[in-house]
């Protein structure tokens, strides 16, 4: 056993409770059977006997979204989602261990990932296509897509039979395929009595298998949200049956007690991360329609905390609808691209002000600052994220992104990807990847694997107004103080007025420190220099910034040590220009003071009265 994977378990242990690791134990006892005897766990997970004018009694939940009939044509010419991979070589992946028992097909190759080699098998696509049966009243056109999802289902359920190839080492993934067999069944008038059979065995199967691996423990996020739902859609199915009744009542348990992780009480994600939590969002209204539509649940208690997160990412919405990064995101969706609940309420973003606003979300950590031309700026002063594994978090305490007009000038990194690329993983994840400052080229906590962080940060943080009118928030982060020679970093935004921004970053400890200022930019972002100023200009607007103590040299692109890539989605990647200062210097005598102005720059005798 490598050493590297040798700390993962004994990081796991330490984390673990006892009821964790008898419930691992049990896990890796059910896959053990499964393999050892897959005919019996075959039998296990036989259906029981259900009527199909049952499941057409069955309300499915109402869904948004119109798609063009371009997007519909490239669904029915074989187009997956595949989040920008090869999808040939997703092919080729699935075809090479699809007879394989599922435990045994690796996860981290290099090429392709995993993740987007699950995503076409989420059928998605074929979700897209049975609302636009919905809303077509072109005979033809009807007839062309029951075909093609009645033979790409069918098709799909051949080349993977339960329980082989890769599409069941995920739970989560088996879960979000149960609603579209319940929508297929329900939909779909050219099913034959033994297709129909084969779509209520496949849904109870994958209940099955969800129910016994499900994600709990320190394991307990999205993915268990995605589970609470095909859980409670199977039962809907199945609730004759003891087992159908019990998978019902467990998606309900679960359902409620996820919410109050997922969705804090601020609004903001438990996740740390902007894309998961409009990911559980969506979920979260989907099943509930589902449960209130069926008579199984009165969802009124949920539905507030929904609004809080509905009222937190409006909070964060630019006018042209984007928001920027935060956390992990892996360009998944809850239904499928371009659908969405009907319940759940378009986000309307808020309009910039003439004077300058600030909105914070205290549990969250996350303060969001608007002003005239639709200035829209980030402080994140948050934890890693949801304990004790803080897997989709970034290691970004401090870090920033601002956007003018609906032009992003400092942003997030992103994410890439997940998995098969280790170093890449590592960098996105990692504060120099983020606007905030690296201390000795570390992150602010220690990265255990992709996923797990040891060692994560506090952070504090305030705001109040100065004698002068300008109003400073000031946060604090201890991410560094498990160094030998330990460093506090603390970072002070300073507006004054409408026009001009200071951020002043100093530090306390002791020895001595290579200390590392980044701000990264958007790829489009051209840099020009005026004197000792950076002009940034993108779609005819202009920002400008300098630091105080010393020149920013600008780096693009590099490979060793990684510095200066933008991933604008899942399994994207490009290079970008990133503005950086370093210094090595014991903390009390380092101070980094960046000013920015949002019109013109001002001169170095007025920044002085500013900043003393």
């Amino acid at each position: 056993m490598s050493r590297d994977r040798l700390k993962f378990y004994l990081i796991r242990l330490k984390k673990a409770s006892g009821a964790e690791v008898l419930y691992r134990l049990r896990e890796r006892l059910i896959i053990f059977f499964l393999k050892l005897f897959p005919k019996t766990g075959l039998r296990l997970s036989k259906p029981p006997a259900v009527s199909l004018e049952k499941i057409q009694k069955i309300h499915f939940p109402d869904l948004s979204g119109n798609s063009d009939l371009d997007f519909i044509k490239s669904l029915l010419n074989g187009k997956l989602f595949v989040l920008n991979q090869d999808q040939d070589q997703i092919k080729n992946f699935e075809e090479r261990w699809r007879n394989s028992f599922f435990a045994d097909v690796p996860m981290n190759q290099p090429e392709p990932d995993i993740r987007a080699v699950w995503e076409p098998a989420r059928l998605q696509h074929l979700t897209i296509l049975l609302h636009q049966l919905k809303l077509t009243d072109n005979p033809a056109e009807r007839e062309v897509i029951k075909s093609f999802v009645k033979k790409s289902l069918l098709d799909w359920l051949d080349r993977n039979p339960f329980l082989f190839g890769p599409h069941y080492l995920s739970v989560m993934e088996c879960a979000l395929r149960i609603p579209v067999f319940l929508l297929a069944l329900k939909t779909l008038d050219n099913l034959s009595p033994s297709d129909q059979a084969r779509l209520i065995e496949a849904m109870y199967r994958h209940a099955w298998i969800t129910r016994k691996r499900l994600s709990l423990y320190s394991s307990f996020g999205n993915h268990t949200v995605a589970e609470a739902v095909g859980l409670i859609f199977a039962g809907a199915v199945f609730q004759a049956a003891k087992q159908g009744r019990e998978w019902l009542n467990t998606g309900t348990k679960l359902l409620k007690e996820t919410s109050r992780q997922q969705i804090q009480d601020d609004g903001g994600p438990g996740e740390q991360s902007f894309g998961y939590l409009r990911f559980v969002l969506d979920l979260y209204w989907f099943v509930v329609d589902f449960m209130e539509k069926n008579d199984l649940y009165d969802g009124n208690g949920l539905k507030g905390r929904l609004e809080l997160g509905e009222k937190f990412l409006r909070a964060f919405t630019a006018t042209d609808g984007t928001r920027p990064q935060l956390g992990d995101s892996d360009g998944g969706h809850a239904l499928g691209p371009g659908l969405s609940p009907r319940w759940r309420r378009r986000p309307e973003p808020s309009r910039g002000t003439e004077q300058l606003s600030f909105q914070e979300f205290p549990e969250s950590g996350c303060t969001v600052i608007r002003g005239p031309d639709d200035m829209l700026m980030t402080f994140d002063h948050g934890p890693l994220g949801a304990a004790p594994l803080y897997n989709h978090g970034h290691a970004d305490a401090l870090s920033i992104t601002l956007s003018v007009k609906g032009v992003p000038f400092l942003v997030d990194s992103g994410t890439y990807r997940y998995n098969g690329a280790p170093g890449w993983r590592r960098y996105f994840k990692g504060t120099r990847a983020h606007n905030t400052v690296a201390v000795d080229g570390l992150d602010q906590a220690e990265q255990v694997t992709g996923f797990i962080w040891d060692k994560p940060y506090r952070v504090e943080w305030s705001r109040h107004a100065a004698e002068d009118g300008s109003v400073i928030i000031k946060a604090s982060h201890d991410g560094y103080s498990r160094l030998p020679d330990p460093v506090i970093h603390t970072r002070s935004l300073r507006f004054i007025g409408a026009d001009l921004l200071v951020i002043k970053d100093t530090f306390n400890g002791r020895g001595s420190h290579e200390f590392e200022l980044n701000f990264h930019l958007h790829p489009e972002v051209k840099i020009t220099k005026l004197d000792d100023w950076n002009i940034l200009k993108l779609r005819e607007k202009s920002i400008f910034i300098k630091l105080r103590e010393q020149e920013c040299d600008m780096v693009r692109g590099v490979l060793d040590p990684l510095l200066g890539w933008y991933a604008a989605d899942y399994g994207q990647i490009c290079e970008t220009s990133v503005l950086r200062a370093r210094r090595k210097a014991e903390p009390e005598e380092t101070v980094f003071t960046a000013v920015i102005c949002f019109n013109k720059p001002i001169t170095e005798q007025d920044i002085e009265r500013i900043t003393l």
